[in-house]
């Protein structure tokens, strides 16, 4: 993909900004019924853009399993701001930026070393930030970034699928955000045959609505049979998002050489079981880019960028289920109890008015 060419955008900001702005904090971990899990503050609104960063006016943010793991763990007291998925209006631009001006609607994951998008203002790195799509509201546009980035990531720079692959591809969580976008992204990009593992008839529904070819619930004492009876020779890729207990499962019905990509943050599996096959395991962290200061971090730009074209193109769509407002620690209460279920069909996005 093209990068664009420099703007030559102005650091100036278009409006006056207030000293403080409204965030939602995160002071404890534990359950979210812990009522210093979530509190409304007023901070000091961030300084204007510097270098490569935009300062964005949030307008939506949804919830991803990442904002509800962190905060669950959050052990210190000292207080910070979650939220990994947000867009809004570029406010101003740094001396070093290049691609957005103020004015810009964007949309992003962020960087999970800075804070996040639970506020008025944020401050974020033009090179992870994408243009929103132009036919989406804010808060259908809030609920792309992080798993879009994550799909495309596991299919095309992990497993490397090229647009002309053939083969059967298995997509363990379907129904999840990340696994919403992996169905999408391999249908519209690839000629991949997907098979997706629903945990019950809702789920089933959804990821046929998404383009997948075959729906097998995971619970049938059968599943692995019949994934072999539609696979043929065998799975060529598994996108895993649970994959405590399911290695073999993926032992038994992946051809020799296959791929799995995970997700998920289990630490203790058996990856010996995988070797019989000679089946190859990655891991997709969609923060790897930023946090480790990658030198092709401007790949999450492009990426952004492609999945607005194909959303606006009508390829692909929005993953939202549950909508709310306002942003506050209350909303996001409900938000963050939702995804923690485990079983919510897409995205729970929540509008900042």
């Amino acid at each position: 993909m093209t990068i664009p060419q420099p703007t030559n955008a102005s650091p100036t900001p278009t409006t006056s900004l207030p000293p403080t702005m409204n965030a939602v904090v995160n002071h404890r971990g534990g359950a979210i019924t812990n009522g210093a899990s979530f509190t409304d503050e007023q901070l000091p609104t961030p300084a204007l853009a510097q270098g490569h960063d935009l300062l964005v006016k949030v307008e939506a943010v949804s919830v991803n399993p990442v904002d509800t793991k962190l905060r669950a763990a959050h052990r210190t007291g000292s207080g910070r701001v979650l939220g990994f998925d947000a867009a809004g209006t570029v406010v101003s631009v740094g001396e070093a930026t290049r691609l957005f001006r103020p004015g810009d609607r964007v949309f992003y994951a962020g960087d999970i070393t800075r804070p996040g998008s639970d506020a008025a203002f944020q401050l974020v790195d033009e090179r992870i930030v994408g243009h929103a799509p132009t036919s989406l509201s804010s808060a259908d546009a809030a609920a792309l970034p992080l798993t879009s980035l994550t799909a495309w990531e596991a299919l095309f720079d992990k497993l490397r699928i090229a647009d002309t692959d053939t083969g059967t591809l298995l997509v363990v969580g379907a129904a999840g955000g990340v696994g919403s976008m992996v169905i999408q992204l391999a249908k519209t990009l690839t000629r991949l045959t997907v098979i997706a593992l629903a945990s019950n008839p809702a789920s089933g529904d959804w990821a046929r609505a998404l383009g997948a070819d075959h729906v097998l619930d995971y619970r049938d004492p059968q599943c692995a049979e019949r994934i072999t009876e539609l696979a043929g020779h065998g799975v060529d890729y598994v996108f895993s998002a649970y994959s405590k207990g399911n290695i073999p499962l993926y032992a038994k019905v992946m051809r020799p050489f296959g791929q799995v990509v995970a997700i998920d943050d289990e630490r203790d599996l058996d990856w010996y079981a995988l070797k019989d096959k000679a089946l190859s395991w990655h891991w997709e962290f969609m923060f790897a880019r930023a946090k480790h200061h990658a030198p092709d971090v401007i790949r999450q730009h492009e990426i952004l960028e492609r999945i607005a074209a194909l959303v606006d193109a009508g390829d692909l769509r929005t993953t939202v289920t549950r909508r709310l407002a306002p942003l506050n620690a209350s909303t996001l209460r409900e938000a963050h109890s939702m995804v923690e279920t485990h079983h919510m069909l897409g995205k729970v996005v929540i509008a900042a008015r």
